[in-house]
């Protein structure tokens, strides 16, 4: 006991050596304020475990040294253990003067880098500056250098220049190279003069020496190529585009002289027109007349006409040749073809032509003539617009400069044969090559030539037109009286008509035109006048009606054989094929089968005005067509199958006549058995001595095989 009194003694001695420093929490403290205690009072009453005490009358004096006891405990409870840690507590403190001590060394060392980093940054930023203006006083040298070096480099005449320019022929290829650039020192010192450049000085007079030699072997050059081009050409095959080929690797030569010396281009240019309008004016005409010997001795004149009879002969002292055969200048036959593969065929040699003996139609002259012209024309255009570099107007101007007698020269020739032309397949022939040559033309983009075929075509209309109405007029003034015997066969001039209109429609489908349609309709009409006018000569309307027949069916045929589309002549013969067919049918059945045919007609008009009973006294009649028929039935068909197979020059059209007539026949006979079938007839006794319809039908089919 006196032990741990003694214990206790010496621990309060011990904490009353401590001197611990408690602050705020030191309630000893004499700073305490009596005023702050109020507010704890305050606070404290708001406690729930206080608001709990005052609610059950708790003894606060009481609870109070309570708390202060559990306080004074937990006190001691803490000086204990801050005692019992103070040797951590002191190890701790030295500890952190020890680290404050190292922080402190480190800030002084951090300290003394960011002074050491802050001149460093200064000294780069220095660099940096240093360096920009290195860029840009190298970036400026470096311009000057390549400036003044380009302009030394093209101020500098070398010596390879003016080698190549005096003493090189202007066929190389170093001569060309030199030329090149000795144009463009030209142009530069011209623009550098017009700054005042001292240099041009030095170099000026060497350049234009230069110049004016380069000048005189260029022009001394191209004005021997174009006297070569004035050596005779002995072959057609070889006109004169070929030596110009040569001249256009030498293009740059005109440009040089026109952008440094222009009246000796303009001399270069006048010298070449003069030679070529000349060598092409001798050429062409030279061709032209040697080609229009070629033509057949056989020609169409003004008695040449579709009216005119074959008969009709010519003056005893007519020096030119008949045609052996009018109606070969109203067929197309092969001549077609001058429009599609022997459009662009090589053209007529005349010597060759002249040795094998070789005659042409003036269609096929024509187009080996133009053809020639449209080939040379067009490389010629092409070449002045390039070596001359001239477009548009100036390039057309140019061209009329050298083709203009040429192409005036053919115009005259044309107006001359024209005048006296009357084939009119030829001249439309000789219209569809304009018109296939003006496209290919334009293909090959020359416009040159657009004049000159549009007045060519000015030519050939009015002409065609004329003959024409020429060919009008002559089967308007035809007398069939005058051709003595005729016959129901197709009519020579009819056939000439056909072939003619057919040629005409054919060739029209390309390029159609309504003036050319304008004329065939004519044509047409007088056609037709005159096929009735024909017809009527016949006694018998059998006669006119198979003469009419085997005429429409031939023109249809040939139109409808020739042509592709269906045309207005195909339209219009067809239905006056099929109006005169049916005629033709009614007028072959009459002699046999006329009196059931005007029965039935008779008799479906009575029924249908309802007065059918009128007619119950003919029976008489109707016993008489019964037996009539049943005893020549057979006898008939054949005679009419005869007949019409032997009036029909076509065929084909006399078999489908025959067919219509028995299928007519057919169809009036079921229409008898009908009406026999109605009232007042079905009563009648004769009634059963018809023939059944159906025995008809098998008769009729074994004329089948002749379909």
């Amino acid at each position: 006991m006196d032990s741990l009194t003694s214990e206790l003694d010496y621990q309060d001695n011990g904490v009353e050596d401590l001197d611990f420093n408690l602050g705020k929490l030191d309630l000893t403290s004499q700073e305490f304020l009596l005023d702050e205690v109020d507010e704890h009072i305050q606070a404290n009453l708001e406690d729930d475990i206080v608001k709990e005490a005052l609610k059950t009358g708790v003894d606060l004096r009481q609870y109070s040294k309570q708390v202060e006891s559990e306080l004074l405990d937990v006190e001691n409870l803490s000086i204990k253990d801050y005692i019992k840690e103070s040797k951590n507590i002191a190890s701790l403190h030295k500890q952190i003067t020890a680290c404050d001590s190292i922080l402190e060394t480190m800030e002084q060392m951090l300290n003394g880098f960011q002074g050491d980093l802050s001149s460093i940054s200064n000294e780069i930023q220095t660099l940096q500056q240093q360096s920009i203006a290195m860029n840009v006083k190298l970036r400026n040298r470096q311009a000057v250098r390549g400036e003044l070096s380009q302009f030394v480099d093209e101020m500098v005449i070398p010596e390879a220049m003016i080698t190549h320019i005096l003493e090189t022929a202007v066929t190389e290829r170093h001569f060309l190279e030199q030329l090149h650039e000795l144009n463009h020192k030209i142009n530069f010192v011209k623009e550098q003069s017009f700054k005042e450049a001292k240099s041009c000085s030095d170099v000026k007079d060497i350049l234009d020496k230069l110049k004016f030699k380069a000048i005189a072997k260029i022009r001394e050059f191209l004005l021997h190529k174009i006297y070569q081009f004035k050596k005779p050409m002995t072959n057609y095959h070889i006109p004169p585009h070929i030596p110009q080929n040569a001249m256009l690797k030498f293009r740059f030569f005109n440009e040089f002289l026109m952008a440094n010396e222009r009246h000796v281009a303009r001399e270069i240019r006048d010298e070449y027109i003069d030679t070529m309008h000349k060598i092409y004016y001798s050429y062409f005409k030279s061709y032209s007349s040697r080609l229009m010997k070629l033509q057949y001795e056989e020609v169409a004149d003004k008695d040449d006409l579709m009216g005119v009879e074959d008969t009709a002969k010519r003056g005893f002292f007519s020096s030119k040749p008949s045609l052996k055969n009018r109606s070969t200048i109203f067929t197309l036959g092969n001549r077609g073809t001058i429009l599609t593969s022997d459009l662009e065929s090589p053209i007529i040699v005349p010597h060759a032509a002249q040795k094998s003996e070789a005659k042409h139609s003036f269609e096929s002259l024509f187009r080996s003539q133009h053809y020639a012209l449209l080939d040379n024309c067009c490389r010629e255009y092409l070449f002045i617009s390039d070596l001359f570099m001239v477009t548009g107007s100036a390039a057309q101007d140019l061209f009329n400069h050298i083709m203009g007698k040429t192409l005036a020269k053919f115009l005259k020739n044309m107006d001359m044969y024209i005048a006296e032309c009357y084939d009119s397949i030829a001249i439309f022939l000789c219209i569809h090559i304009i018109y296939r040559y003006q496209v290919l033309m334009h293909k090959r983009n020359v416009p040159s030539l657009d004049k000159y075929w549009e007045t060519l075509l000015e030519m050939f209309w009015p002409r065609f037109e004329y003959i024409l109405h020429q060919n009008v007029h002559s089967i308007k003034v035809i007398d069939p009286s005058k051709f003595g015997h005729i016959d129901v066969r197709p009519h020579y001039i009819t056939r000439r008509y056909a072939e003619f209109s057919a040629a005409l429609v054919g060739l029209n489908e390309s390029f159609p035109s309504d003036k050319v349609e304008r004329l065939l309709a004519m044509l047409q009409a007088e056609v037709e006048n005159f096929i009735l006018r024909m017809a009527a000569e016949f006694p018998q309307r059998k006669e006119q009606l198979i003469f009419l027949i085997n005429n429409y069916d031939m023109m249809l045929s040939v139109i409808m054989e020739r042509t592709t589309e269906q045309s207005k002549e195909s339209e219009g013969f067809k239905d006056l094929l099929s109006a005169r067919t049916h005629e033709f049918i009614e007028e072959i059945l009459s002699p046999y089968f006329g009196g059931l045919i005007g029965f039935v007609k008779e008799t479906e008009i009575a029924i249908d005005r309802g007065s059918a009973e009128n007619l119950k006294y003919q029976e008489g009649r109707v016993q008489q067509i019964i037996r009539g028929f049943n005893a020549d039935w057979k006898k008939a068909i054949e005679l009419i199958n005869q007949e019409v197979m032997r009036s029909f020059t076509n065929f084909k059209n006399g078999t489908q006549i025959l067919q219509g007539s028995l299928t007519q026949l057919i169809q009036y006979y079921h229409r008898f058995h009908k009406i026999m079938g109605q009232s007042p007839f079905k009563n009648m006794a004769c009634r059963t001595e018809l023939i059944n319809i159906h025995h008809v039908m098998v008769e009729v089919k074994k004329h089948k095989a002749s379909f």
